[in-house]
């Protein structure tokens, strides 16, 4: 004998049959759906990291305007140039929106690190317009290009097309490591 249960699946099975016997199934679909093309994402270290590098980045002399390019004094000006037209391309990006000045400094600190350990030599730093009272610039934006002119790893910078973010992002030239070699850009 069957319980219940047993009785119940069988039945509602048997209803389920009789409700559908004159439906057409639909056809498979006919197009591919498209792939979004490849773009580098925020990349935030991985929680077992090691540790971050001493923070010796500071606040003075920032400042109340931004940078809107940088480059190291023993540089070649095309160089600049260069960036500026996206070359090399962007291999990774941070995105420091909604972080406070001390998190934003210690995440772009293990941030450049380990994109030249990696041996990238093109990332983007997105940190934001953030508009200030009485039309002045935000502090995170002005604080994070005085930060980078102190990096040592840090050749350049200079902003993105608008396309790329504008006056809320950077697009950082950084050296080589030892270990990836020597190449030009």
């Amino acid at each position: 004998m069957k319980s219940r249960k047993e009785q119940l699946t069988h039945e509602d099975a048997e209803l389920f049959r009789q409700a559908v016997a004159d439906a057409t199934p639909l056809p498979p679909p006919s197009h591919v759906a498209p792939t979004p093309a490849a773009t580098p994402k925020a990349r935030i270290p991985s929680p077992v990291a090691p540790p971050p590098p001493h923070d010796n980045l500071s606040d003075h002399g920032a400042g109340d305007e931004s940078l809107q390019e940088f480059l190291r004094p023993s540089l070649a000006p095309a160089l600049l140039r260069k960036l500026r037209r996206g070359q090399p391309p962007v291999q990774d990006s941070l995105d420091l929106h909604g972080l406070s000045s001390d998190e934003a400094r210690r995440l772009l600190q293990v941030f450049l690190r380990e994109a030249t350990q990696r041996g990238q030599r093109c990332v983007r730093v997105i940190h934001g317009k953030g508009w200030q009272a009485g039309g002045g610039e935000g502090v995170l934006k002005i604080r994070t290009r005085h930060w980078l002119t102190q990096c040592p790893e840090v050749l350049a910078f200079c902003e993105p097309q608008l396309r790329e973010g504008g006056g809320g992002a950077v697009i950082v030239l950084l050296k080589q490591s030892a270990a990836t070699g020597s190449g030009k850009i």
